[in-house]
């Protein structure tokens, strides 16, 4: 009997090190969105204007592009079936859906062709309220919530033509 006592010790322990580690992992994730949500505009415009394209239609393309991408990442990650792990890559989906939308947003201004800057604003907005749901708990067959999902591809589909 004794010889179990130290094998479920040793699970324990294994096990007990993985939920502080994706609390941290999450702590971390929303201390950087909080920092997303919270920095000035104009370090936005400053860092936007000296690391792309001088063309405002080809940085809000380039801005979309990354957003779907990182989503698309986040959403996707397979960490295997621990619970904790599945935890990890929801935060993550979320901060990638949260900030994507945010991030687009500080890419918007009034050089970028009106028909892409409505698109990328609802498409954007349409992100931050799906982000929003999911920490609210919505869950994946919400009717509202896979209504804005079906209308976040649908923009994400003319912004795609758009940026053509």
């Amino acid at each position: 009997m004794s010889d179990t006592k130290p094998l479920s010790s040793t699970s324990d322990t294994k096990h007990s090190c993985v939920a502080p580690v994706a609390l941290a992992v999450a702590v971390v994730a929303l201390a950087v969105a909080a920092w997303g949500l919270l920095r000035s505009p104009s370090d936005d415009a400053e860092g936007s204007t000296s690391s792309s394209s001088g063309d405002p239609k080809t940085q809000v393309c380039d801005a979309f592009t990354m957003v779907r991408n990182a989503v698309s990442l986040q959403t996707n990650a397979d960490l295997g079936n621990d619970r904790v792990a599945q935890q990890a890559v929801a935060a993550n989906a979320r901060l990638a859906t949260l900030g994507g939308g945010e991030f687009l947003l500080s890419r918007l201004n009034g050089s970028v062709p009106a028909d892409l800057a409505d698109a990328v604003r609802s498409f954007a907005n349409d992100l931050t309220y799906i982000g929003m749901g999911q920490l609210a708990g919505a869950p994946a067959d919400d009717p509202a919530q896979s209504n804005r999902e079906k209308t976040a591809q649908a923009t994400a589909a003319k912004i795609d033509t758009l940026c053509r």
